[in-house]
């Protein structure tokens, strides 16, 4: 096996580590998995948090140890980068969709021409209503906000952009 088939085969392993937060994404759906590369026969595996301080950090380094001591890498570089800060703008289409069917709003456009949370239009997970209701700007995790919809009147979380 060459270098690079050795490090799409790592990406591959790694790519389906879940979030632990949301476990219906992988950190390549999050877009946290940054890059894998191999430096003097040991894998890298390059990681920036949703937050800094992301609680779920930790796990997602564990689970990438894990997964890749399972797949016979007992030795492997994890790095945490903080710049350039992580961006909804890096969730895969695939990502939004899973969040979507698992009944959590994604984010709404691209990021860095962000609304308030109070002017964005968030369409209702469950319904696909624009009538929806921002209760709080806060729900299960600091990345998430709490919604309702007028229409169908279910609760439901909405994925914050950032």
């Amino acid at each position: 096996m060459t270098e690079t088939d050795i490090t799409q085969h790592i990406w591959q392993i790694v790519s389906e580590v879940p979030d632990p937060e949301v476990p219906v994404l992988t950190i390549a759906d999050l877009g946290v998995l940054r890059n894998v590369s191999v430096e003097n026969g040991k894998p890298v595996i390059t990681i920036t948090p949703t937050y800094s301080g992301c609680p779920a950090m930790d796990m997602i380094s564990m689970n990438i140890r894990m997964e890749l001591l399972q797949h016979g890498f007992p030795s492997i570089e994890i790095k945490t980068v903080l710049s350039p800060a992580w961006t909804t703008d890096w969730m895969s289409e695939a990502g939004r969709q899973k969040l979507k069917d698992y009944g959590i709003a994604p984010p709404v456009g691209k990021c860095i021409s962000q609304q308030s949370l109070e002017e964005s239009i968030v369409p209702c997970p469950h319904c696909g209503s624009n009538q929806t209701k921002l209760v709080s700007e806060f729900s299960s995790t600091a990345c998430k906000a709490f919604y309702t919809c007028n229409d169908c009147y279910e609760p439901f979380d909405h994925f914050k952009c950032h």
